[in-house]
């Protein structure tokens, strides 16, 4: 019939087609749209880059505090002996050798460790035993001998240092020092080799320490090389002038007079 001519015929068909396809009962399938491949790896290589950057920030953190608390914990001072009868000895020793080469004759002093703490002791006023000391005078800080050390040295010493001991192992020497940092106690030690060059003192160190916080050797020797270098500090470091050598021995500090 006409009526179902009309249905069939392409126009028709393609309506219903057309209204079919519009209408999503048989929508066509759109695959999703793919994010590009660098999208994903500039998302991953700002994330690794952040994370590396919380890894160093915090290693860094975590390395300054280490470092603080290592230089700021006091180690305890070596057991080293000193006695009045110690200190005795050792200034007759010196004593005798002064009178050796005032006559003409050569000496030699041994001192071991009890005997040259003890002397050293008696000799240095540290503010660790001692009450304030009132203000040096001006007129008494100056020295007419560039090699001693002044008024206000000595005074300035006193105020920080507040314990020094002196260890003797074979042929070399351990210093201790107690001192003060702005109210906060700090140690130092020192090992190396003792000796005379050239009529001045002369250290070769051989490892150091901050507190708990070992020194590298490198930043060592560089520091004491600039220590002795200083035309300040060189004329200080000036041995008297009939001490002809100084070494430490089989755990003894021996000075050559002449």
């Amino acid at each position: 019939s006409v009526a179902l001519q009309s249905v069939i015929s392409p126009i028709a068909c393609k309506a219903v087609a057309e209204t079919v396809l519009t209408g999503g009962i048989m929508a066509p399938y759109i695959p999703p749209l793919e994010e590009p491949q660098f999208a994903h790896a500039q998302t991953k290589g700002a994330s690794l880059w952040k994370l590396i950057f919380r890894i160093v920030r915090w290693s860094t953190y975590a390395v300054v505090v280490i470092t603080l608390v290592l230089a700021l914990h006091k180690t305890p001072p070596p057991p080293v002996e000193t006695n009045p009868q110690a200190a005795a000895r050792a200034e007759q020793k010196f004593e005798d050798a002064e009178r050796a080469v005032a006559s003409g004759q050569s000496a030699t002093v041994r001192v071991d460790e009890t005997e040259l703490n003890s002397y050293l002791s008696s000799r240095l006023e540290l503010s660790g035993k001692e009450a304030a000391k009132p203000a040096v005078p001006a007129d008494q800080t100056d020295s007419g001998d560039g090699s001693a050390p002044t008024a206000r040295d000595v005074e300035q010493m006193r105020s920080n240092v507040r314990d020094f001991k002196i260890q003797l192992v074979d042929d070399r020497v351990k210093a201790y020092v107690l001192f003060d940092v702005h109210g906060k106690d700090m140690t130092l030690q020192l090992e190396g080799r003792l000796g005379a060059l050239n009529g001045y003192l002369n250290f070769e160190p051989v490892s150091g320490q901050i507190g708990s916080l070992p020194i590298p050797q490198s930043t060592l020797e560089s520091a004491v090389r600039r220590l002795m270098a200083s035309p300040e500090n060189r004329e200080k470091l000036k041995l008297p002038p009939q001490i002809a050598d100084l070494h430490i021995e089989n755990g003894e500090a021996v000075a050559t007079y002449r």
